[in-house]
């Protein structure tokens, strides 16, 4: 059996290499063959308009919270309905990837979004922009399944966990250039002006995704019979492997949708002061992100899964343990060593998901989205209830508790492993 059914750690080199023999048989796309760079390229904007839209509001809460006269609490919302309402659409929205086609689901998705962007500017209330945001969550939820699931069809095995970390970098891209942008233009003009041009950059990726992704080549449509489906999700939950990827991708998104939250309440407040435009340029520790999720091949090559499970773990923790200082440089250095072990851990589950499930890879990678934009909608809100009640310091104690969890989770994992080794032997 592979590493990846076993539970044993997955070796990835971190330049894919491919055989003579194998680029006559293989027709999937890889690193410097044809279609490769389009196709990498149109996933990379499609993360990028994924992540801007679906984060839009978290750099622009503080202004939020002025206008409505709500507490970080209540304004968090405007996030967690959006990442709730992919959660809870990504694993219907992967059902009809598997009957109508990747490509069609990823454009139709983003085509709703991108619309309802145009939209949010306009929310006459509170309630009314988090209704709004969950509709957009939710159509969006068409992107995350079925881009992993385009990618395990699409691109020769060697190549997956390298194609699957430059769509992660997008996502941080995205994420990072999104509250960049709102955070200067909404110290100009407001957080309504900022999120419109979000929206018209997205409408801007949303088209040149559709005009490069090149059609799918290795596409089987499948059933939408809701029997069909449910046997398959039940199989993926019983699998023990993919419920811990499950987890672990829930907890890392726990420690960095509060931590993301609630950072802009904490810089405007002593001792920091900060001006908003500043707030949303700390955002550009994103980039950390982008070169971990592109990397994180090198890193299961170095260490192994677990290895490298461990190691964003680590880091993830000392960065959460630095942002408690009350001075800006080891906050910024905080933030950088938080961001590069989530999109590394992210990384490194995700691509382990779509190597581990052999059938139903669509459903498979959308209840590990699920789990993760869950993760998120907790964060957001226990991380913004934790503020209020303990400042940052009960931020951080969240974030570290879900550290904890995947560091266990991974634990176990080992441990299971080697006695499924012992068994065989």
């Amino acid at each position: 059996m592979s590493p990846a059914s076993t539970g044993a750690s997955t070796v990835v080199g971190a330049v894919p290499s491919v055989s003579v023999s194998e680029s006559t048989t293989d027709s999937r796309m890889a690193p410097g063959g044809p279609g490769y760079r389009r196709m990498s390229f149109a996933l990379f904007l499609a993360g990028v308009a994924t992540f801007a839209l679906l984060y839009s509001t978290q750099a622009l809460l503080p202004l939020i919270s002025g206008e409505f006269g709500v507490a970080a609490s209540e304004a968090s919302w405007t996030v967690a309905a959006a990442t709730g309402g992919l959660a809870v659409f990504v694993l219907p929205m992967s059902a009809l990837s598997e009957r109508f086609g990747r490509r069609t689901v990823m454009t139709a998705s983003l085509a709703v979004a991108v619309t309802v962007g145009l939209l949010v500017p306009l929310a006459p209330s509170l309630g009314w922009l988090v209704v709004l945001r969950a509709v957009q969550g939710a159509a969006l939820a068409g992107l995350p399944a079925s881009a992993t699931a385009y990618l395990a069809e699409e691109v020769r095995p060697k190549a997956l966990i390298t194609a699957i970390g430059l769509f992660v970098a997008g996502n941080s891209v995205g994420g990072m250039s999104g509250r960049v942008i709102t955070g200067w233009v909404a110290q100009e003009w407001g957080w309504r002006v900022a999120l419109g041009v979000i929206g018209v950059i997205a409408v801007a990726c949303a088209v040149a995704f559709r005009l490069l992704l090149p059609a799918p080549k290795h596409f089987r449509a499948g059933s939408l019979r809701p029997g069909v489906l449910v046997r398959t999700v039940r199989d993926h939950l019983a699998d023990p492997l993919l419920c811990r990827l499950y987890a672990i991708g829930a907890l890392f998104m726990t420690v960095f949708g509060g931590v993301y939250t609630v950072i802009g309440y904490r810089l405007t407040e002593a001792p920091f002061g900060l001006p908003q435009g500043v707030i949303g340029s700390i955002f550009l520790v994103y980039l950390v992100g982008t070169v971990s999720a592109s990397t994180a091949g090198r890193l299961v090559g170095r260490l192994g899964r677990r290895g490298a499970l461990y190691a964003a773990g680590a880091t993830t923790a000392t960065g959460l343990l630095l942002s408690l200082a009350g001075s800006l440089p080891p906050v910024l250095l905080g933030l950088v060593l938080i961001t590069g072990g989530f999109f590394a851990g992210h990384a490194v589950a995700s691509s382990a998901v779509s190597k581990t499930a052999t059938r139903g890879r669509a459903q498979a990678s959308a209840l590990y989205q699920s789990a993760y934009y869950i993760g998120s909608s907790a964060g957001s809100t226990v991380g913004a209830v934790a503020f209020h009640a303990g400042g940052w310091a009960g931020t951080v104690g969240v974030g570290l508790l879900a550290v904890a969890g995947v560091v266990t989770i991974t634990v176990f994992g080992t441990r299971a492993a080697r006695m499924q080794r012992l068994a065989a032997a």
